[in-house]
């Protein structure tokens, strides 16, 4: 049992754009912000057929996510991030406040 919330998605949704994913292949991006749970630390998943693993899961407000945190997403910038999610999310407003799931990755080493 783990001190985290039941999942609200399955771990194989949690990287889907094609550019996202292709970041992770290129090892720009480390981190994905949802709203909800998708995977907990130390759980696998694939991207293109390359395993990632979890590392860590932490909640974070979005309001004190910083450029190093946009770039671990595999954005240019915090403004390039925030612009992006408020055209996915038609009529969201960026609130500093909402709390997000914040989930780090890396590749699976080889065993």
């Amino acid at each position: 049992m783990n001190a985290y919330p039941e999942k609200t998605c399955d771990i194989d949704r949690l990287v889907r754009h094609p550019k996202l994913v292709a970041a992770a292949l290129e090892g720009r991006k480390t981190e994905q912000r949802r709203d909800g749970v998708y995977a907990y630390p130390n759980e696998v998943f694939e991207l293109d057929g390359v395993p990632f693993i979890v590392t860590d899961l932490k909640r974070q407000k979005i309001g004190d996510m910083t450029e190093a945190d946009a770039q671990a997403e595999g954005f240019a910038s915090l403004d390039m991030y925030q612009s992006l999610i408020l055209n996915m999310h038609k009529g969201m407003v960026w609130s500093g406040e909402s709390q997000v799931w914040v989930h780090c990755f890396k590749r699976k080493p080889e065993d």
